[in-house]
C-alpha cells in the first residue's frame, strides 16, 4: 500500500511547482503599486503551495523506496524537494512578519531556484540526464537510427558498436544508471546477465526464451511492451540483430565476422554499414498478409503453467510461435491447448521426447502453419500422415526421429516445403534420389558434415 501511495507523486508534484512559482511571481511584482491588490492572495498560495510540496515530500520518498531509481540522484533530489517544502513554509512566516521588499525578493529568488533544480532532477529521473540535451544531439530528429553507421561492420564489435548504443538510445532512460524499472539496467554486462526482479532477462543461445525478446514482441497495447508506446520503438532490423546476438551466446568481446550469419542477418548488417539500422525494414514473407485474431491471455497463461513457451513471431501481429521443449506433459489437455490457437500458429518447435504419432493429430486444422520441427521424438511413418494437408508448411525437421522414405512420400502434396532436415532418421542415402525426385524444389539436409583439412590448417595451440 505505501507503493502504492507512492505512485501519486507525479500527480501531487506538480502543485507546489505551479502553486509555489506563482506565488513567488506575485511578490516580486507586489512591490510595484500597480500590483499590490495581489497581496491578500499571496499566503494562501504560499500555504497550500507549502502543504502540496510536503505531501509530494511524502509520496516521493514512498516512490523511492521501491528501488527502481539511482540512489545518489534520488538522495539529491529528495533533499532537494524538501529544502522546496521548508523554504516555501519559511518564506510564509517571513511573508506575515518582514516587512522588507528586499528580504522578501530574495527569499522567493532562491525558492524559484531551488524548485527549478529540483524539477530538473526529477525529470532526469523520469525520462533520463540527456532529456533536455537529446534533441541538440539528434538535430532535433525524433526516434532516429538508434545504431550509427559502422564503416567496416565485419570488423566491428558487435556488442560495443551495435548492441550497446541500441541499449542506450532505447532502454537507458528506463534501464540505466539512474533508473531501474523492474531493478533491471541494461547499461553494463554484469548487469544484462544479472536481470530484473522477474528473472534472467537473456538466456544465451535462446532468444525465444529471453525475457528481453518476450517484451519486444508483445503488442503495443499490453502494458509488459518494451519499449513503453508512448517511445520509440524498435525496428524490425533491430529486433533481428538483437535476436541473433543473444542465439549466438550474447557474448560482448566478439566482431560481426566472428558469428555465424544467417541470410536473415546480412541484409540488417549491409543496413548497419550504411547507416540505415533504423529505417530499413525486413519484409517477412513467413508472416501471412491475412491478419488474425489475438488469442486470449487466459489460454496463453495456460500454455505457460504447463512449461509451455508461447510468443508472437514479430510486433504488432497474433500469430505464434510455440516451443514445446520443456513441456511438462503432452496429454489431451496439452493437444486442447494445439488447438485451441491453430490458427494464429506459424511456427512451432514440438521437440519433446514425449512427443508421437498421436500428437501430431492435434496439428490437423493447424493451417498457417509454416515452420514444424519434431526433432528426437517418437514420430514414425503413420503419424507424417497428420502433416500431409499443412499447405503452407515451408520448413519441416524431422532429426532424430524413425521416420523413412515411405513417411517423406507422404508429404509429396506439400507444394510449399523448402527444407526437410533427416538427419539420423531412417533414411538412406540410397532413398536420397529417389526422395530428390518426388520432392525436386525442397533442400534435402542430411547431416554428418566433415570439414576437410587445409595444408596450412594445425591443431598447435600458439600463444598469442
Amino acid at each position: 500500500m505505501l507503493e502504492f501511495f507512492g505512485r501519486f507523486h507525479p500527480v501531487f508534484v506538480h502543485l507546489p511547482i505551479g502553486i509555489l512559482l506563482l506565488a513567488c511571481i506575485c511578490i516580486l511584482l507586489s512591490f510595484k503599486a500597480s500590483f499590490t491588490n495581489l497581496k491578500p492572495a499571496i499566503p494562501l498560495m504560499l500555504f497550500l503551495g507549502a502543504l502540496s510540496a510536503i505531501v509530494s515530500c511524502v509520496t516521493g520518498y514512498l516512490l523511492a523506496n521501491g528501488g527502481d531509481y539511482d540512489g545518489k540522484l534520488v538522495s539529491y533530489h529528495q533533499w532537494m524537494g524538501i529544502s522546496v517544502a521548508i523554504l516555501s513554509l519559511a518564506l510564509l512566516v517571513i511573508y506575515k512578519k518582514v516587512k522588507s521588499n528586499g528580504i522578501l525578493g530574495t527569499v522567493a529568488t532562491i525558492l524559484v531556484v531551488l524548485i527549478s533544480i529540483t524539477g530538473h532532477m526529477g525529470g532526469s529521473l523520469t525520462h533520463g540526464s540527456d532529456y533536455l540535451t537529446a534533441p541538440l544531439k539528434t538535430g532535433g530528429k525524433a526516434g532516429g537510427p538508434a545504431i550509427p553507421a559502422i564503416a567496416n561492420v565485419q570488423e566491428a564489435f558487435v556488442y560495443q558498436n551495435a548492441i550497446q548504443p541500441l541499449f542506450k538510445s532505447r532502454c537507458y532512460s528506463c534501464h540505466g544508471s539512474e533508473k531501474q524499472k523492474g531493478k533491471l539496467r541494461l547499461d553494463e554486462e554484469v548487469y544484462i546477465l544479472k536481470g530484473g526482479e522477474d528473472g534472467h532477462t537473456l538466456v544465451k543461445g535462446k532468444a525465444d526464451e529471453s525475457e528481453l525478446i518476450k517484451r519486444i514482441l508483445l503488442p503495443l497495447s499490453d502494458e509488459d511492451h518494451m519499449a513503453p508506446k508512448e517511445k520509440p520503438q524498435l525496428t524490425a532490423n533491430e529486433i533481428t540483430l538483437l535476436k541473433w546476438w543473444i542465439n549466438n551466446g550474447a557474448d560482448f568481446k566478439k566482431k560481426f565476422k566472428e558469428l555465424p550469419q544467417t541470410d536473415e542477418i546480412k541484409p540488417v548488417l549491409a543496413s548497419l554499414q550504411k547507416g540505415e539500422a533504423a529505417g530499413g525494414e525486413i519484409k517477412n514473407s513467413d508472416i501471412p498478409t491475412e491478419e488474425v485474431s489475438a488469442v486470449d491471455n487466459t489460454v496463453l497463461k495456460k500454455f505457460t503453467d504447463a512449461g509451455i513457451t508461447v510468443i508472437p513471431i514479430a510486433q504488432n501481429t497474433n500469430y505464434l510461435s510455440a516451443n514445446f521443449i520443456n513441456a511438462q506433459s503432452m496429454g489431451k489437455d496439452v493437444l486442447d491447448l494445439i488447438k485451441s490457437i491453430d490458427k494464429q500458429l506459424l511456427w512451432l518447435k514440438l521437440e519433446n521426447n514425449k512427443v508421437n504419432d498421436q500428437t501430431l493429430t492435434a496439428l490437423k486444422n493447424c493451417k498457417n502453419l509454416t515452420r514444424l520441427s519434431l526433432n528426437n521424438t517418437q514420430i514414425t511413418d503413420a503419424g507424417l500422415m497428420a502433416l500431409k494437408d499443412l499447405d503452407q508448411l515451408q520448413s519441416l525437421s524431422l532429426v532424430g526421429t524413425k521416420v523413412t522414405a515411405k513417411g517423406i512420400n507422404q508429404l509429396k502434396k506439400l507444394q510449399n516445403l523448402k527444407f526437410l532436415y533427416i538427419y539420423q532418421t531412417g533414411v538412406s542415402k540410397t532413398d536420397l534420389a529417389s526422395i530428390k525426385k518426388l520432392l525436386p524444389k525442397v533442400s534435402l539436409d542430411t547431416g554428418n558434415y566433415k570439414v576437410p583439412m587445409l595444408a596450412q590448417d594445425t591443431v598447435v595451440v600458439k600463444a598469442p
